[in-house]
């Protein structure tokens, strides 16, 4: 039995488009992040791998900080942080017409 292996999506464009928005959690503008997922089920991440980058959330270095090491909330809050955080990070960029048109769009956006 063979699995295929995972593609991941690594777009500095993308990247970049996802820091230049204020955090999709407390609404910051100072010092967004595109923060990968840390979950294998959002993303791929692997042990030493990254997410792929469309598996990003625009988050503020202390709501990032939260979500990755922080002990404010619990593990289930901190990945229900994330998903929210992400859904609305690709929601206004496709919005926007700034999805990058290479990139399959991870979420169904209405």
């Amino acid at each position: 039995m063979s699995f295929k292996k995972y593609e991941y999506v690594r777009s500095k464009q993308l990247l970049k488009k996802v820091a230049s928005l204020d955090c999709q959690i407390c609404g910051s503008g100072n010092f967004v992040q595109a923060a990968h997922s840390n979950w294998v089920d959002l993303g791929g991440k692997g042990r030493g791998i990254k997410a792929s980058d469309e598996y990003t959330a625009a988050l503020c270095m202390s709501c990032h900080y939260d979500i990755d090491q922080g002990s404010k909330w619990s593990k289930d809050e901190r990945k229900l942080a994330w998903k929210v955080a992400h859904y609305k990070t690709v929601q206004l960029l496709v919005h926007r017409g700034e999805w990058p048109i290479n990139i399959n769009i991870p979420i169904a956006v209405e």
